[in-house]
């Protein structure tokens, strides 16, 4: 009978230890990102090329796994059409012609991919390298806050194939599921740079989950306006932002993980999350929502291995910035190894409520030089104490990323926080 008893009371503090270890930052009784991402996309070997796609898609098509296809130019999705790709199918972006898959509005993608067998979209350049092809593009009918409810995507495309925005919150686009996009973000002189993947007024029936964006070019995910939730997400040494979002969007993202490095970014600021509400005033609709996003155990991680040197020649740049007019709230999160952790906008005024919108809770601040700052502003006691007070239950470490995370030298990293790491801060 005791050592029954004594079994039953291993198990529950086993089960405690595992919820202390998932406090903060992803969560997951495993480590999920096993099995279908891919950390050294460059080393990877593809099959080569059997199928070329190119012009529309106007009627219901389905990508086989038996084949490999190129994106040849701009591929449109069009006339309400459903594009499913099965489990496991490889499709590579052409570099000489800009190679890009763009699912315009009313039109439909399935790509559910597996566990074990994910749908991967990568370069077709024998040395793959950020910015080799275009990207993923997907345009729905769901609200965006600019002038006229409608936009369009300026990447030198076809513009009656990339009008997006409307009144349907509730818009479905499809499903992006166990998916990775490698070497993305192709620039297009004269327009705007693709990124690894543009959601633009994307409503909240499409499910995007467990997709990883790996060496984009621009941002990695973009999402202008609609309304999504997003969950299982990775994106892995991005150029630009990692998770961008503007245009009013309404978006929850869950239990997602940004790794970054110094020598990676942008000569501009790039950061883990970019949160505005419009990219220019005059253009925005005030009488439409502005941009809403509630981030719940996200992990924000610069990886490199030479942080004290990487900060004091000025590549460290913030982790997160949210300007005027936008709401974030993020909670449950780890930010590690930046300069510093947030930069807020400095139209956000700490004296007129400004604070408010933005919501900094049970965050693990560890390893930032500087934790808190308006922009443009060196002196952050304000905004220290306020964020400080014990009812936001923050914490601050310095812990080397070796020893804060499970495992960040084997070939799928295991970026959950070590059992104790939270308890032991102050």
């Amino acid at each position: 009978m005791k050592n029954v008893l004594k079994m039953k009371w291993m198990v529950l503090f086993v089960a405690l230890a595992a919820n202390a270890q998932q406090e903060k930052g992803i969560i997951g009784s495993s480590n999920w990102l096993n099995n279908w991402t891919e950390f050294k996309p460059a080393k990877t070997e593809y099959n080569e090329t059997t199928q070329i796609l190119y012009g529309k898609i106007t009627t219901n098509t389905t990508l086989y796994k038996k084949n490999t296809y190129l994106l040849q130019g701009p591929v449109y999705v069009t006339n309400n059409a459903v594009l499913t790709i099965e489990p496991g199918t490889l499709i590579k972006g052409d570099y000489d012609t800009n190679g890009a898959l763009i699912i315009s509005k009313g039109a439909t993608i399935i790509a559910d991919g597996k566990e074990t067998d994910p749908i991967v979209f990568t370069s077709n350049r024998p040395g793959r390298k950020a910015g080799d092809w275009g990207g993923l593009v997907i345009l729905g009918d769901a609200p965006i806050n600019k002038f006229g409810g409608t936009s369009s995507i300026n990447y030198d495309l076809d513009p009656s194939q990339t009008i997006y925005g409307g009144a349907n919150s509730q818009a479905n686009s499809g499903v992006l599921r166990f998916l990775r996009i490698e070497f993305a973000g192709k620039k297009i002189k004269g327009f705007k740079d693709y990124n690894a993947i543009t959601f633009a007024g994307v409503g909240s029936k499409t499910v995007i989950e467990n997709v990883m964006c790996s060496f984009a070019n621009g941002n990695a995910f973009e999402v202008l306006g609609g309304d999504v939730a997003m969950k299982n997400l990775v994106t892995l040494r991005s150029n630009g932002d990692d998770y961008r979002f503007s245009q009013g969007v309404q978006c929850k993202i869950d239990n997602s993980l940004a790794i970054r490095h110094s020598y990676y970014s942008g000569s501009t600021r790039a950061r883990c999350m970019n949160v505005a509400s419009y990219d220019k005033k005059e253009e925005a609709d005030f009488s439409k929502a502005l941009t809403n996003v509630v981030a719940t155990n996200c992990t924000l991680v610069n990886s490199t291995e030479q942080l004290a040197a990487d900060l004091a020649s000025g590549l460290v740049k913030e982790c997160v910035f949210v300007s005027d007019n936008a709401s974030l709230s993020l909670k449950k999160s780890v930010i590690s190894g930046f300069s510093p952790a947030v930069v807020l906008d400095d139209e956000i005024k700490f004296e007129g409520g400004g604070l408010k919108k933005i919501k900094l809770e049970e965050i693990f601040f560890n390893n930032c030089k500087g934790n808190i700052f308006a922009e443009n502003s060196t002196n952050n006691e304000d905004l220290e104490d306020y964020y400080g007070n014990n009812a936001f239950f923050n914490v601050y470490e310095n812990t080397p990323n070796a020893e804060m995370f499970i495992d960040v030298v084997k070939a799928t990293p295991d970026f959950r926080l070590k059992i104790g790491k939270i308890t032991a801060s102050k």
